[in-house]
């Protein structure tokens, strides 16, 4: 959502671009921090995205607004430009931030980049490119801060105001003579300790630390936990190999979270990319939709194999979109609840049994309480007593088995190594939706005797 401010700097940047005004869009431009070009970046069309972009002549400036956007959307921006520029802006670029838009580029412009660049920066960029995506190797920021374990405390005051060229300082990882991570010292440490000290005296050997190949989520994780503001990544026999800034956990955070929310809506994160292009856009919701249309012709069908029944009590069908819709909410919440427990690891699977008895009981009281109310209003409405126990029945068994399959089913696909955020939206309230209508026809029909007489 744009400020007041920031959307008149948008409208006025739009009508200058239609002006054809370009010295007056370079000005606005200059003005603007990088973090604020990139917040509304995504307002412009793609013909706009591409003007503005090249009118950025600071190679910095532009690198800091690519470390900003979506990395697709960075990568289609340097496709149109001069390998020599590409270059430029990506060596002002962290190499992991680099790598990310090196993987988005085509094979061919990714290759000729890579060998066009400095022969450090390419092998850094290359060492990243080399782990998979996701993982805390690819994410991880190669150039770290680092000294040998007898260092002073003076010397290493001196090497932090000299020598640290990376991204962030924030802690002094202390390595022995085969680089391997064997302490930390925060930088407020360092100067409240006698300058003779030497750093394996005054260090913390208790270091938190992630492998190369962990996941991206588990690194959120850790400094969720720990409260650090860095974590160090090593390879095998603890071998410290690069770092990673909270700034990069901030940026895991909303990414996997607007991940799972996509995906429990049946889309993926091109949506906001491709926001012009309606085709692709209708190409990413169209699988989990052909879910929904196959589930609806299920449950049509299981109406018409019950069709004996609703035909001798047509006062039936009054409560058949209030049984599945109850069903497939409940499931929804129960899943949602699980999906964000897994991620945020607040839920494991030592507790999946406990968990799905607090759904199961869940599910009976929602289910007795909106059972009674429909109930009562299905005796009054059609003036049976009998419509009014199949609907209460019904839609106590309903809730609770859709809770208790809410539950089981991200458990499911987490332990067959499938994210579970797919077994939300489409997928749940379908299934629930069918063994509504199972459940809702199997109890009508059930009791029918005793609604006809």
């Amino acid at each position: 959502m744009l400020t007041p401010k920031m959307q008149i700097t948008m409208e006025t940047t739009r009508k200058l671009l239609r002006m054809q005004a370009m010295g007056k869009v370079s000005n606005v431009i200059q003005k603007l921090h990088p973090a604020d070009l990139a917040h509304i970046f995504p307002y412009f069309s793609e013909a706009e995205q591409r003007t503005i972009f090249n009118l950025i002549k600071d190679p910095a400036k532009a690198a800091e607004v690519l470390s900003e956007i979506e990395w697709v959307t960075g990568a289609q921006l340097l496709q149109t430009m001069e390998s020599k520029r590409i270059i430029q802006i990506l060596q002002e670029m962290p190499s992991d931030d680099t790598a990310e838009i090196i993987s988005n580029l085509p094979e061919e412009l990714a290759e000729e980049l890579l060998q066009g660049m400095k022969k450090k920066d390419f092998e850094e960029v290359e060492g990243l490119l080399s782990y998979p995506e996701e993982t805390a190797g690819r994410i991880m920021n190669p150039v770290y801060f680092s000294l040998p374990e007898n260092t002073t405390v003076r010397e290493a005051i001196k090497a932090v105001q000299k020598e640290a060229d990376t991204e962030m300082v924030l802690y002094v990882y202390v390595v022995d003579d085969r680089k391997h991570l064997v302490g930390v010292v925060s930088l407020r440490q360092l100067l409240f300790v006698p300058p003779n000290k030497r750093l394996r005296d005054i260090m913390s050997t208790e270091v938190f630390s992630v492998q190369t190949l962990e996941d991206q989520e588990e690194v959120a994780r850790v400094v969720e936990k720990y409260n650090i503001l860095a974590v160090p990544v090593v390879e095998e026999e603890n071998k410290l190999v690069g770092v990673i800034t909270v700034d990069d956990v901030i940026d895991i955070l909303r990414d996997e979270a607007t991940e799972d929310f996509l995906k429990m809506a049946g889309t993926r994160e091109e949506e906001f990319v491709y926001v012009d292009d309606v085709l692709k856009v209708s190409r990413l919701r169209f699988p989990w939709l052909i879910t929904n249309l196959l589930g609806g012709l299920i449950t049509g069908y299981l109406l018409w194999l019950f069709k004996i029944t609703l035909k001798d009590v047509l006062a039936l069908i009054t409560f058949i979109p209030v049984i599945t819709a109850m069903g497939g909410n409940a499931g929804l919440q129960s899943s949602t609840i699980m999906i964000r427990g897994f991620a945020t690891g607040r839920i494991e699977y030592a507790r999946l049994t406990s968990i799905l008895f607090k759904e199961f009981r869940v599910g009976i009281i929602m289910g007795i309480i909106c059972g009674s109310v429909v109930g009562v209003i299905g005796a009054l409405w059609h003036g049976s007593v009998t419509i009014g126990i199949v609907v209460c029945v019904a839609m106590i068994i309903a809730m609770t088995v859709a809770c208790t399959m809410g539950a089981l089913v991200p458990a499911f696909f987490r332990k067959i190594h499938i994210d579970p955020a797919i077994a939300a939206g489409p997928f749940v309230t379908t299934a629930n939706d069918i063994t509504g209508i199972i459940i809702y026809m199997g109890t009508a029909t059930i009791f029918l005797q005793y609604i006809i007489h």
